[in-house]
């Protein structure tokens, strides 16, 4: 009997609405940044001649004997000498000949450059797509930073979106697929290495809620952790390791709140598949262990014919969920009674969630054995 899944939402608000218009009209004035600085010479180079060389024009027409013309007037005559018009009559001083001859030269470069500026970054697409990804990232407030968008880095992202957390995925070398799904989900992604403070700083480092590290080189998420949590002192850092002794060192000397090992995630759900029962991650509280699980009450166990309340009390545990023929009860009333082949979902400490599995096994055990 399929069990439902549950998943936290946080519903949709005008609050949260408005939050996002307005982080997508910070997105676009920073990419807007972002683009103008690509086409930064050109423009600069233009405002100097007409602003800066207008001014200096004026000065030299006034030490020539020429009558002062208006300081507004001075930008329009150095644009009408890059067009090739002729706004007065040619003057006699080489200083001011000058004028007529360069500046059509500097018209001259800033066109070709931002042409050429604009060619690159339209053919670039990439390079466009990484700009405005990263402006993006930039007006995020207390968000979550996946790094490594692999297999379990994309389950992550999905995972978090689903329950209204606002993500920034980091990946060195993504692939067109991820790209294409995290923008379905409205991921922005950084490209680059995470264990560089430049990468971190354009996820929003300083300003995310949690850090979760999915790669799968320990040595890689070390790094990336050491870094984080200098740039970030408060940041709440979960990061996947495949070595043992490996998290221990981890969790003991940088000061993460969860450090998962493949071992530790995996052996729960082997043994859980070979006994046809499914087991959560371990949690710990307050020095405490402490688990959920599913099984099937097996015929013969000292589970069947029990009433709910009657278990509760008598063996320290919590059944949060019955499960009956096509029904489901989650928070089952306390006189219900529990027969073979049900359905349940207890929390409990993990010792006691241990004891339960064995004992519900042994009945059946034996019963095969008869």
């Amino acid at each position: 009997m399929a069990v439902p899944k549950s998943r936290l939402l946080i519903i949709e608000t005008q609050r949260r609405r408005a939050s996002r218009a307005w982080r997508i009209a910070r997105a676009m004035w920073r990419n807007g940044r972002v683009i103008g600085r690509e086409f930064r010479a050109p423009i600069g180079v233009f405002l100097v001649a007409i602003f800066g060389g207008g001014w200096l024009y004026g000065e030299l027409l006034v030490r020539a004997g020429y009558e002062r013309l208006p300081f507004l007037d001075l930008p329009y005559t150095m644009l009408a000498l890059m067009l090739f018009q002729v706004p007065t009559e040619l003057p006699r001083q080489t200083e001011l000949i000058l004028f007529w001859y360069l500046m059509p030269l500097v018209a001259l470069y800033v066109a070709g450059r931002g042409v050429f500026e604009f060619i690159n970054l339209f053919y670039r697409s990439d390079k466009r797509h990484t700009s405005w990804e990263e402006a993006v990232a930039s007006t995020y407030r207390n968000h979550v930073i996946v790094l490594g968008v692999g297999h379990l880095g994309t389950r992550v992202v999905r995972a978090l979106v689903q329950m209204g957390f606002e993500v920034v995925a980091i990946d060195l070398k993504p692939d067109d697929q991820k790209n294409v799904e995290l923008t379905e989900l409205g991921v922005p992604q950084v490209v680059g290495d995470g264990r560089l403070s430049n990468t971190l700083d354009k996820a929003g480092i300083r300003h995310s809620r949690a850090l979760i590290v999915c790669t799968s080189n320990d040595h890689m998420n070390l790094e990336v952790t050491m870094r984080a949590r200098d740039l970030n002192p408060g940041l709440r850092i979960v990061v996947r390791v495949w070595d043992d002794q490996f998290a221990a060192q981890i969790r003991r000397f940088m000061n993460v709140e969860a450090v998962l090992s493949a071992t530790d995630l995996a052996a729960p759900s082997f043994a859980g598949s070979a006994l046809g029962i499914e087991i959560t991650q371990t949690l710990t509280i307050n020095d405490e262990e402490y688990s959920m699980i599913r099984l099937q009450v097996a015929p013969g166990s000292f589970l069947d014919g029990k009433q709910i309340d009657v278990l509760q009390d008598e063996e320290d545990m919590d059944i949060v969920l019955h499960g009956h023929d096509s029904s489901v009860q989650v928070h089952p009333a306390g006189e219900t009674v529990i027969h073979a082949g049900d359905t349940l979902v207890i929390f409990a400490l993990h010792r006691k969630i241990t004891d339960v599995v064995a004992r519900n096994q042994r009945h059946r055990s034996n019963r095969g054995q008869g």
